[in-house]
């Protein structure tokens, strides 16, 4: 598990992230299952795009580069929809929609993923 702080704003964006690193979790992401509560999300790597497709709630996802920076953003991602391509974004963490606008993150705020037990 993750706890992802957002060091520019000192705001945590998430005290329970899992990670998904392999390609079928990255491809299952989400999908079948319940929407994220507060605090939960999912830390997609690699990842510079995503699909809603099949999902039956909205999102907010959060693209970093390899040093953590915020390099793109998308609030409340809609099921079917499809994201932009960011192409400098190394990472992707998916959040309960409305977590971007409640932790004030913006463009090149600097995140930091912590492993906790």
């Amino acid at each position: 598990m993750l706890r992802v702080v957002n060091e520019t704003r000192q705001q945590t964006v998430a005290s329970s992230a899992r990670g998904a690193y392999g390609f079928f979790d990255r491809l299952r992401g989400l999908l079948g299952g319940p929407p994220l509560a507060a605090g939960e999300g999912l830390y997609l790597l690699p990842c510079q795009s995503i699909h809603m497709i099949g999902m039956t709630f909205p999102i907010d996802a959060i693209f970093v580069d390899k040093q953590g920076s915020v390099v793109g953003m998308v609030k409340d991602i809609k099921p079917w929809g499809i994201s932009d391509h960011y192409w400098k974004a190394h990472g992707c963490l998916e959040l309960p929609s409305g977590t971007i606008d409640a932790t004030g993150t913006a463009l090149g705020d600097r995140l930091k993923f912590e492993e906790t037990s």
